[in-house]
């Protein structure tokens, strides 16, 4: 009996593995949250930046969930819902580009604020590497034969993987506040983070999930 679990041990712990590689490498190379976090610790500092910070986590979390209960099917079912997903996500990230590179000065508080926990949540909804990421996690990991337990799971690991990787980017946007005191030294990063928000559409829209 526990000759013939070990190779079924192993295989598991090498399908979780190979899951958090995978998790690690999406979360934390450069996307439309990470571009924006970088901006949020520069602007904001890293304490303003943790409901954001919370909400892009935990949105991905349910995102996740969702997915891994069958919600990624819906794009090999009914391929137009990505083009719709598409001109969302270019509508909704070309206006943050603008609100970021019109933003005001690290003092000017009422013109800008940083994005709230419930925002940064609602935007893993239309960012296409985070569907991109979720459904292809999905559709090519299995850590558990049950539907509700293998969900379960991929969420609980994106949420450990996820958090700590994205975080990076906020403490080390907040650790050049002081280097970006200057009122134009703040505004020419700020017009360089929204040209990267965009830039990073590039890649995104060009691939599609595929269903699991």
């Amino acid at each position: 009996m526990a000759l013939s679990a070990t190779p079924q041990l192993a295989a598991s712990t090498s399908v979780l593995l190979a899951y958090s590689a995978f998790l690690l490498v999406s979360s934390i190379t450069p996307g439309p949250n990470n571009t924006m976090l970088l901006a949020s610790g520069v602007n904001f500092g890293l304490r303003r930046t943790v409901p954001h910070l919370l909400g892009i986590s935990i949105g991905m979390v349910v995102m996740i969930t969702v997915v891994g209960l069958g919600l990624g099917s819906v794009f090999t079912a009914l391929p137009w819902t990505w083009n719709v997903l598409r001109v969302a996500a270019t509508a909704y990230l070309v206006w943050l580009a603008w609100k970021l590179a019109t933003a005001g000065g690290l003092q000017d508080r009422e013109v800008s604020r940083p994005m709230t926990f419930l925002r940064a949540a609602a935007f893993q909804w239309v960012n296409p590497k985070a569907w991109v990421m979720a459904v292809g996690a999905c559709s090519a990991y299995v850590l558990h034969p049950n539907i509700w337990v293998n969900a379960a799971l991929m969420a609980v690991l994106c949420g450990m993987v996820n958090l700590p990787s994205i975080t990076t980017w906020a403490v080390f946007g907040a650790g050049l506040r002081r280097w970006l005191a200057n009122p134009r030294v703040l505004r020419a990063f700020n017009v360089t983070m929204a040209l990267l928000l965009l830039a990073s559409l590039w890649p995104i829209l060009g691939a599609a999930p595929h269903g699991g």
